[in-house]
């Protein structure tokens, strides 16, 4: 079976994006596996499903699938691909759009300058939302926790973003230990659906330098939703003011939030760039299920 696909990335964070609107295709957890292989497949950190909502006043729906196959809530990298995929493809002239995503409806825009704003929506804090394992549950009480992990105790902030962060600070991000911590952190039984494990290093007031290892895709060169868990984290703790320039490991990001409202519901607003690599077709393996 042959599928039509487009390779995208967010800073580096790369996907493969499906049109399931003009092709009846949404991969099985194999397929997805085999299309985000970088040896015997395209090679993705996550792959992007665009289909049409029966949702009246949403464009579209939008679905996320980890390398590792599994489906998940959302993706910050992966929303601002998604305006660029359906404005390039013919699919919408709208500036501005509703999404419906796994954890609710997001907004975004495409500037005039070709970047794109995406409203990530109000964070939340508390350890049943993210879901964390604590003892803890007023909002307040939340802002930084102790996770024994390796042996040793970190302190963490835990903060969803419509999928659960779990962010550290860190004197140096190139000497933070990603690659050892990074996977203890993802799969820690205090977090029963893992975490995106994010490691910031506070430049000023406003700027950090963000690496995050992301659940079911290993470090990635950037990570939307971890950039925004960050900044959250970081002004809820004091440390920043907003808005707040997120550097990776694949560029630059714009994070703004204007703190915790009476209602709980300030919206991050995010902005960066989404770049097409190149549209081809694939032929999937008849073996995949």
């Amino acid at each position: 079976m042959k599928i039509r696909f487009t390779k995208m990335h967010g800073l580096g964070n790369d996907f493969v994006v499906l049109d399931a609107i003009r092709q009846n295709f949404v991969p099985t957890p194999a397929q997805a596996r085999f299309l985000a292989d970088r040896h015997f497949g395209i090679g993705c950190d996550q792959i992007l499903v665009v289909e049409r909502c029966a949702t009246p006043g949403v464009d579209f729906r939008y679905r996320i699938f980890n390398a590792d196959g599994g489906e998940v809530e959302q993706c910050g990298n992966g929303a601002r691909c998604f305006v660029r995929f359906v404005h390039e493809q013919g699919l919408t002239d709208k500036r501005e759009i509703r999404v419906e995503t796994q954890s609710g409806l997001i907004t975004l825009r495409l500037e005039a300058d070709g970047e794109i704003t995406v409203n990530m929506g109000a964070p939340r804090f508390l350890p049943p939302e993210i879901p964390f394992d604590s003892p803890l549950t007023e909002m307040r009480a939340a802002v930084v926790q102790p996770l024994d992990v390796g042996g040793a105790q970190i302190s963490i902030s835990v903060v969803s973003m419509g999928n659960p962060h779990a962010v550290q600070v860190v004197a140096d991000i190139d000497a933070a230990p990603v690659a050892q911590l990074g996977p203890l952190i993802e799969s820690h039984p205090r977090f029963p659906r893992r975490v995106n494990a994010g490691f910031m290093q506070v430049v000023d007031r406003h700027a950090i330098r963000l690496r995050v290892y992301e659940r079911g895709a290993g470090e990635t060169l950037a990570c939307g939703t971890g950039a925004c868990a960050a900044v959250v984290a970081g002004i809820r703790r004091g440390l920043l003011d907003s808005p707040v320039r997120v550097t990776t490991r694949g560029g630059d990001l714009s994070i703004a939030w204007e703190g915790e409202a009476k209602n709980g519901r300030n919206a991050v607003m995010m902005t960066g760039p989404a770049t097409t690599v190149f549209s081809a077709e694939i032929e999937l393996p008849s073996n995949l299920t």
